[in-house]
């Protein structure tokens, strides 16, 4: 048993891993077989990071997380969690707008938002939204396994009417019991001194473990833990995003820039291309992704390249790429590394390997998306592993001081304010931890063609069902240099001649948007002074006519 302050070695995570499985078999489901799912029973036998989870939060005491493990199971069949969908849920409470997922905080931690206000207590509807919650957390825990969530009560113009004890106490055991290590922190904003009183008695209910991580911040102390771009209006950010149903929120993946084109090598001899180079593919990709803006998954299907090609430039491609340490075991594809990619500053930190293998006896076709296309550079992001090979995937970090996207491309293609983000950066792109990758995979059939229109017609054929996702983030490296030097004496903090100009355009364009929405909304005045007034006149001549 380990203490609270102890470090449970390799073996011993391992040797109480199947310590818990054998007992939870004969103590728990010998004699009661119809009190859990099924699937919950063999996803415990199969998955280690479930079992590392419940036994990583119960300090690795092996009672503990049995008793954790039982009282999960048995709510997870009451509340019929692994058949719960979108049309399982009233249509009404996706409307509200009350709960949902959105942005990420500084941590690169998903974003759970209960928009507090929102919630009336009814107890004819409890049971919803309670199944409504666990939809989300599901979701969520199917799209990123193992990966934190940042839960963020907005009390913003709530009372003691929006308060329902019974369902924050839920909300409280959903993360101490249900989805373990699955709280990051839990962010009180502008709770109102007369819930005080209530808020002591959620305390009680988190246990010691869970106290550290409750934080009650006013609207501008918000910013201490999430960035106000990832912040609503109301709370001093400039994220413009407002809920909205149908559709379902869903992670903004897109295509990565320069599809399956050439990454640029690091020899000298071609450093005198990268300009052009860096120049024709960001105009080109820039123009393509206009057609990609809807926040929904987005599949482009340009050109793969072929195996001859691949074997080519292959060992040029993994010079400087991180190599993967750790395994994700999938149904179709190993995946390497498990959870995240990690990059940093250097030249050496800006390349990314993935190594894919195909643990099926069929062919499978792949593709890669990510939430931040204009930064990244895969390479293949699109194509297909033989049985029982391996494919590598390099990811970069696009860019550098000769490589920066023209004005004009960028105000084709990107909104005011990532326009603003992109060009007062550094030269080059910064990988952040809000950024993320999807691996798609899917199993194909002996006969189907690997080329380019196969695969194509293959990813718009193939039944969602039978595709996995598993999804990567990014993990930010840190120098000492960078950590221990003054950031105002950084040669990247001071903006080069480019990149002034590229910010004074930019603030014009900006200044200019504001002035037209200024006298667009003086517009819209006139316009309902002037219908005003026409109604005014008009009934006074009805009135008039009416009258003689």
């Amino acid at each position: 048993m380990a203490d609270g302050g102890q470090t449970e070695s390799e073996q011993d995570i391992e040797s109480k891993i199947r310590e818990t499985r054998q007992r939870f078999k004969e103590e728990y489901v010998r004699d009661s077989t119809d009190k859990y799912d099924s699937r919950d029973v063999e996803r415990l036998m199969k998955e280690d990071m479930l079992v590392d989870g419940y036994l990583t939060w119960r300090q690795f005491v092996v009672d503990d997380a049995l008793k954790m493990i039982d009282e999960s199971f048995q709510w997870r069949k009451e509340f019929s969690v692994n058949d719960l969908t979108e049309s399982s849920i009233p249509r009404w409470m996706f409307e509200t707008g009350a709960v949902y997922l959105h942005g990420y905080d500084k941590e690169g931690n998903k974003l759970f938002w209960f928009n507090v206000k929102l919630h009336v207590k009814d107890a004819k509807t409890t049971l919803d939204k309670k199944r409504y919650v666990a939809f989300w957390l599901e979701r969520y825990a199917k799209r990123e396994p193992g990966m934190p969530l940042t839960v963020v009560f907005d009390m913003s113009e709530s009372g003691l009417s929006n308060i329902d004890m019974d369902f924050v106490k839920y909300i409280i055991n959903c993360f101490k019991v249900y989805y373990p290590k699955f709280l990051s922190k839990m962010i009180i904003v502008e709770m109102p001194w007369i819930m005080n009183a209530a808020w002591k008695i959620v305390k009680t209910w988190l246990g010691p473990e869970a106290i550290s991580k409750l934080k009650f911040v006013s609207r501008s102390e918000a910013q201490t833990y999430i960035s106000p771009e990832q912040l609503p209006l109301h709370m001093g950010g400039t994220d413009q995003f407002k809920y909205s149903y149908p559709p379902l929120l869903d992670d903004d993946f897109q295509s990565p820039i320069n599809e399956n084109g050439p990454i640029v090598s690091e020899d000298e001899s071609e450093a005198k291309d990268t300009e052009s180079e860096c120049k024709e593919s960001l105009e080109s990709s820039f123009n393509a992704e206009q057609a990609l803006r809807p926040k929904k998954v987005n599949f482009a299907e340009d050109g793969v390249r072929t195996d001859d090609l691949e074997r080519q430039d292959g060992s040029s491609r993994l010079k400087g790429a991180r190599k993967p340490l750790t395994t994700f075991k999938g149904t179709l594809l190993n995946v390497s590394p498990a959870e995240e990619l990690s990059f940093g500053s250097k030249d050496t930190e800006k390349k990314c390997l993935i190594v894919l293998n195909n643990v099926t006896k069929n062919q499978v076709a792949f593709k890669v998306r990510t939430t931040a296309p204009e930064k990244y550079r895969v390479k293949p992001s699109s194509s297909s592993c033989e049985a029982g090979a391996n494919v590598d995937i390099i990811v970069s970090l696009h860019g550098g001081k000769n490589c920066r996207p023209s004005f004009a491309a960028l105000s084709r293609s990107l909104s005011l304010r990532s326009l603003y983000s992109l060009l007062f950066s550094a030269p080059g792109f910064q990988a952040s931890p809000q950024d993320r990758f999807l691996i798609m995979a899917a199993e194909m059939e002996p006969a189907t063609g690997a080329g380019s229109p196969e695969l194509a017609q293959f990813w718009k054929e193939v039944p969602k069902a039978k595709v996995m996702e598993h999804r990567l983030r990014c993990h930010v490296l840190e120098s000492p240099k960078s950590i221990l030097s003054n950031p105002s004496d950084s040669p990247s903090s001071t903006p080069t001649g480019d990149s002034q100009d590229l910010q004074t355009a930019l603030m014009r364009l900006m200044a200019s948007n504001s002035r037209l929405e200024q006298k667009l909304d003086a517009s819209i005045w006139l316009q309902k002074v002037l219908l005003v007034l026409v109604s005014v006149l008009m009934a006074f001549n009805f009135y008039s006519l009416w009258t003689s």
